[in-house]
């Protein structure tokens, strides 16, 4: 059980001030050390520590000190100004220590997960106080010493003096648990509050006597007056001391109210952060875009000054700079032209002792490091302008893929273990990412390479008309750029009009390569690849818009006005990109070759489209072609589209 985590990082900050204010000579960094603990842990409210880590940091510290009653001491600093965040802040909201020490089971919880704490009033100013450990937990005398410590502190913040604690069962002189007595003094208002009764009590009597006594004059003029003014006056007096108190505790409720105000907005803007990167791995294809789009994201939301992706080189061999924000144009000139070596086993850079490692850094002070570095990595720090920053690195199913950075110039507030845990999470889903581009690059490849495969096998029938589907798609393109269409749809497009004429691998060769004119038996057999393309390509699983490529192939011998086939369809029943590919299929035709016919020349061909505009073709698309065809011909390649 030494290794589950039990103790709020807190309780060893609390340590920490009280070394830093009474021990200066200990050596902080020494103890920690000792202790497996790191700075930016102990500063980090949300951090936890084991019994085992605990362990160690008392066993040392008391060596360091020379006082075996530092945990007692410990606890009670709590009540110190230096110690104004956490336990304090929330102590002095309670208005007072009975209060205080009514609730003590329930805010402890918040610091210790190693034991159960009970309290019991016993009287006005008396607590029992039972603490009970868990199963499984095995603490230490030096702990008990601390609770004590920390129980006399809960009284000494409201600003009295020590409480008298008895201890009648300990855990460590054979009790189940331990059973603290705790009893203090009334408070100043509590004291004048009593002092005002006993006043009324006797002057009242005292103004009765004086009237009998003396004369009503005497009463009246004297008496009552003095009476009147000594009550009055004490209960101004108790005024004060009450609206002193309740002040107090509306100020330590106020630093508590912004401290917690702070952390929500934190949690909402890291949560925020996440959702972003996980929209945008659902949008991204692209990864280049994607980091750059996780750059952005984390610029907007996250509290450093700057930040950058760093991947690896594909034989392995540097860091590459990716993506990121926050630097000058000179800096990033000089980030994308040094060599961040990553096959040099001897390289003390952080960038690539973090990949290689696969460790993160955290580091508040650059020169803390200084003798770690070599002279290159700092002096490129120093270049930089870096002061304190985290890397992490990016790391996929144990394989290394690059590094996360961020960093501040002039350090707004010190860097915790919760922003490198919050960055590691960001380098986990980078790493998802560009594993998952990885899969789509792949699977595009494997798609491409199937395409060429079918077109090739097209055209593998014929060398005359071999290139046509390839020709055809380049119009389509050129005609789809000219409309103005989306990329993705141009794609579809590309795909559906290489594909287009598969269905006559299932044609006779003897009518497919036939010089002369078709009989009717002939041209129905031929009609008949239409609708053999679109049964060969419903047979493939295409994804998301790909779905519409049998479709679009399939209907590319549709006419506007409804005498196409394999359908008939018409208008806008006829897909777009079935129309585009239409007038793309016949301009290729009749400008090339064939068994029965030379190429028609490029002004004819025109002419004889402009004459079916209505009737076979979409008067949009022809246009299209022709302004492609006289302005953009050199246009992108159609494995580019």
């Amino acid at each position: 059980m030494t290794d589950k985590l039990l103790y709020n990082s807190r309780i060893t900050n609390t340590y920490l001030k009280l070394v830093r204010k009474r021990y200066p000579k200990v050596d902080v960094a020494d103890l920690l050390a000792y202790a497996g603990m790191e700075l930016q842990q102990v500063e980090d409210e949300g951090h936890w520590f084991s019994q085992g880590q605990v362990n160690l940091f008392q066993d040392r510290l008391v060596v360091l000190t020379g006082n075996p009653e530092i945990a007692r001491e410990a606890g009670l600093f709590t009540a110190s100004p230096e110690v104004m965040g956490g336990i304090r802040s929330y102590l002095l909201g309670l208005v007072s220590p009975a209060r205080a020490y009514d609730l003590v089971g329930r805010f402890t919880s918040k610091f210790t997960r190693s034991s159960k704490y009970e309290s019991r009033p016993l009287g006005r100013c008396q607590v029992e106080v039972l603490v009970t450990p868990f199963e499984g937990v095995r603490e230490e005398p030096f702990q008990c010493k601390n609770r004590r410590g920390y129980l006399e502190a809960i009284s000494r913040i409201f600003g009295y003096r020590l409480p008298q604690i008895d201890h009648p069962e300990c855990l460590f002189r054979g009790g189940q648990a331990c059973r603290y007595l705790v009893s203090w003094e009334e408070s100043p208002y509590s004291l004048w509050i009593q002092r005002r009764r006993v006043a009324a009590a006797l002057l009242l009597p005292a103004f009765g006597t004086s009237f009998f006594s003396f004369s009503p004059h005497f009463a009246m003029t004297l008496a009552l007056p003095l009476t009147g003014a000594i009550l009055l006056a004490l209960s101004w007096y108790l005024a004060r001391l009450k609206a002193g108190e309740l002040q107090a505790a509306v100020n330590n409720l106020q630093v508590s109210s912004d401290e917690l105000i702070q952390q929500i907005n934190i949690n909402y803007e890291n949560s925020l952060l996440i959702n972003e990167i996980g929209q945008a791995l659902n949008r991204q294809l692209e990864l280049d875009g994607l980091l750059q789009h996780i750059a952005a994201a984390m610029e907007k939301r996250l509290d450093y000054d700057r930040g950058l992706i760093m991947l690896a080189s594909p034989d392995q061999s540097q860091l590459l700079f990716k993506a990121g924000y926050g630097y000058t144009e000179e800096q990033l000139t000089v980030l994308e032209k040094t060599d961040f070596h990553l096959d040099k086993p001897r390289s003390k850079g952080v960038f690539v002792v973090a990949f290689r490692d696969q460790h993160p850094f955290l580091l508040n002070d650059l020169d803390e490091v200084k003798g770690q570095l070599s002279p290159r990595s700092y002096d490129f720090a120093r270049r930089m302008g870096a002061k304190a920053f985290i890397c992490c690195p990016i790391v996929f199913e144990n394989v290394s893929l690059g590094i996360l950075a961020v960093d501040n110039l002039a350090s707004k507030r010190p860097l915790l273990e919760r922003d490198k845990n919050l960055l590691m999470g960001v380098a986990n889903q980078i790493a998802i990412s560009i594993h998952n581009a990885h899969l789509m690059e792949a699977r595009l490849r494997q798609f491409e390479s199937i395409m060429k495969v079918l077109v090739a096998s097209t055209d593998a029938r014929d060398p005359i008309t071999a290139g046509h589907s390839l020709r055809v798609t380049e119009y389509a393109l050129g005609i789809s750029r000219e409309l103005d269409l989306s990329p993705a749809y141009c794609d579809v497009i590309r795909v559906a009009a290489l594909l287009h004429d598969y269905g006559k691998i299932g044609v006779e060769d003897k009518i497919l390569k036939k010089p002369g004119r078709l009989d009717p038996e002939e041209y129905e057999a031929i009609k008949s690849h239409a609708s053999k393309t679109r049964q060969i390509l419903e047979e493939i699983e295409f994804e998301g818009i790909y779905r519409t490529v049998p479709e679009i192939a399939g209907a590319h011998h549709e006419r506007v006005d409804g005498t196409g086939y394999p359908q008939g369809i018409m208008g806008c029943d006829i897909p777009l990109g079935a129309k585009i590919i239409a007038v793309a299929d016949v301009f290729e035709a009749l400008t090339s070759r064939r068994h029965y016919r030379e190429p028609m020349p490029v002004e004819q061909a025109f002419e004889m489209l402009g004459r079916k505009i209505g009737t076979r073709f979409d008067r949009d698309c022809v246009e299209a072609l022709v302004r492609h065809y006289y302005g953009g011909r050199n246009g992108d390649s159609v494995g580019h589209a």
